[in-house]
């Protein structure tokens, strides 16, 4: 009896915040398609190869929510004589989030595109625009669902319900743009500042037809910021901070903190990353700190692997677990370890 009202009180909650709903990743860095378009192509390499998991509430429910994201992309010289330093980014995103208690899910495909202009020469700054097109399915299983009216009063919800439900299924297309800056000061310090828009047309989210102003999805502005900061002379130990601050309609929220990160080996091809992040959020209710997050990285040459665990404060206040689990993993082809023109996890 407990549960089933749990699970009633989930589904009002979440169906009163859809609108609110989108993309949310712990490693936001780990997802840089999702995260900006202009990050398209963003590294020093061939190619990129990435995925990224989040296990979400599993402590609390039954079947935890899950969310998961995959993606590709290339990067290329643009062509032209006099754009030597120049750079092209294509890239692939698929993603997915599934909300298990009512068998409700998010399904997007996107492709994305970017341009990173030389600012000067030796390859020390570039400036990039970068644009996103997806289409995205959002589905709810109605046999997942309890009605009051075939509820019998003696054996549970057995009858059928009178409730003129909608199609279960509706897609909608959606459109992002992003930009991003990328500098390198001195023999290894770095510095990456963007911010992105996105759902800029404002797509309408209901599985009813209309048209209504509180069916349409709000517009996601986001900002970016990441350093890396020699410790050492060697560079073998950097300090790594991150900023990430998203403001959608009534709702903001920010990823703040920084990364250790220590380079293993004689050669320093290999290195550790461990960090500690905090994420305020300010909801209809007033601003809360809503998590901490502690956070473990491996590079093993091309191969990059990131941990993280997100603590729900409020869970912890009330003695419950509710908590999120990410793993991401990624592979860039050709990589040149010299050069880092996108920062990790």
């Amino acid at each position: 009896m407990k549960k089933s009202l749990f699970y009633t009180l989930f589904l009002f909650f979440f169906v009163s915040q859809i609108s609110a709903q989108d993309k949310h990743f712990t490693q936001f860095y780990a997802s840089p398609l999702t995260l900006n378009p202009a990050l398209t192509g963003a590294f020093d390499g061939s190619y990129r190869l990435g995925t990224i998991y989040r296990d979400q509430w599993r402590q609390v429910l039954d079947n935890p929510i899950k969310t998961f994201s995959m993606g590709a992309d290339l990067r290329f010289d643009a062509p032209g004589k006099n754009n030597n330093d120049d750079a092209i980014g294509l890239g692939l995103m698929f993603f997915n989030d599934k909300v298990s208690v009512i068998d409700f899910s998010t399904t997007q495909i996107a492709i994305s595109m970017a341009y990173h202009k030389s600012l000067g020469g030796g390859k020390r700054q570039f400036l990039t625009l970068g644009a996103q097109l997806g289409l995205t399915q959002r589905n709810v299983n109605y046999e997942s669902l309890d009605f009051h009216d075939e509820f019998d009063g003696f054996n549970g919800y057995t009858g059928t319900t009178l409730e003129e439900l909608p199609t279960n299924t509706f897609a909608f297309a959606d459109y992002s743009v992003g930009l991003n800056y990328t500098a390198k000061f001195g023999r290894s310090g770095r510095i990456f500042v963007g911010s992105a828009l996105h759902h800029f047309l404002q797509p309408t989210i209901s599985f009813y037809e209309t048209d209504a102003e509180g069916d349409k999805l709000y517009m996601k502005l986001n900002g970016q910021f990441a350093a890396s900061l020699p410790l050492t002379r060697d560079n073998r130990v950097s300090l790594l901070p991150r900023v990430l601050v998203a403001i959608q309609g009534p709702h903001m929220e920010i990823n703040a903190g920084a990364n250790i990160r220590t380079a293993m080996g004689k050669y320093g091809g290999s290195a550790v990353h461990f960090g500690a992040w905090a994420r305020p959020v300010r909801n209809s209710d007033g601003l809360g700190l809503d998590a901490v997050v502690a956070m473990l990285g491996f590079e093993i040459n091309s191969v990059l692997l990131g941990l993280s665990y997100d603590l729900n404060i409020g869970a912890l206040q009330a003695k419950q677990r509710q908590s999120a689990f990410e793993i991401s993993v990624a592979y860039l082809g050709n990589y040149d370890n010299e050069e880092i023109v996108c920062p990790k996890f």
